[in-house]
């Protein structure tokens, strides 16, 4: 296991038959108001928010903390208003005239040496972090483990797909949330919670099945990341 890092838990809403986007990609707006507290919940008790850049593409946004009895609690807990809302993206190639660069929370960029280039020197990131592999390829296992230091103790994780594959395949995830809507998106394209190579089924992530709960049509499921010596 792990150590030194964020307790990390991700959230998704997801279609019935397992997609978090349709064919088009198009911003995953299905969930329902319940999914929506849910997820500001989640968002409200974490240090940091962390996604990748094709999910900020699609929404051009991310979720603040609004409620007012969530905003009591992290002034209670001596937070600030709002967890860090973290971008993580190979590249960086994003539009700095999107609302997210605009909303009222600290902004970090997990990125490459080539990622960062086009961003040192601007306003619209509080942080450029840049954590790379000799082969040039993004670490998230020393950014995570940098994130710890930061006093990031605990992270939420909003996708999309690859991220979450990439952070199951060196086990860095703790918790899920899957919000299961009622509606069918189909689709050999269309995103699923996890993306990427794939794992085959003796090797597959094994998971604890903490809680369910059914609000209205929707149905949302709690799960524990079992650890290979469980």
């Amino acid at each position: 296991m792990v150590q030194h890092r964020p307790h990390t838990t991700v959230v998704l809403a997801m279609s019935a038959d397992g997609k978090i986007a349709d064919i088009r990609r198009s911003p995953a707006r299905f969930g329902s108001r319940a999914d929506k507290a849910h997820l500001e919940k989640q968002i409200a008790a974490s240090d940091a928010v962390l996604f990748g850049a094709g999910t900020l593409r699609a929404y051009g946004t991310t979720l603040t903390v609004s409620h007012p009895t969530l905003l009591e609690h992290r002034t209670r807990e001596s937070k600030p208003p709002q967890p860090v809302h973290i971008v993580i993206t190979h590249s960086a190639n994003l539009n700095p005239g999107i609302k997210f660069f605009k909303q009222p929370v600290k902004r970090w960029l997990l990125t490459t040496t080539t990622g960062a280039i086009s961003w040192k020197g601007r306003s619209e990131f509080e942080q450029i972090l840049v954590f790379e592999t000799p082969a040039g390829k993004f670490d998230t296992l020393a950014a995570l483990q940098h994130l710890a230091t930061l006093d990031i103790t605990r992270l939420v994780v909003l996708g999309g797909g690859e991220l979450v594959a990439s952070l199951l395949e060196l086990n860095l995830i703790d918790e899920l949330w899957l919000t299961v809507c009622p509606l069918i998106l189909g689709g050999t394209t269309a995103p699923t919670p996890v993306e990427g190579r794939g794992f085959v089924a003796d090797l597959a992530p094994k998971l604890q099945l903490l809680e369910v709960n059914t609000v209205d049509q929707e149905v949302f499921l709690h799960y524990r990341l079992q650890q290979p010596a469980d």
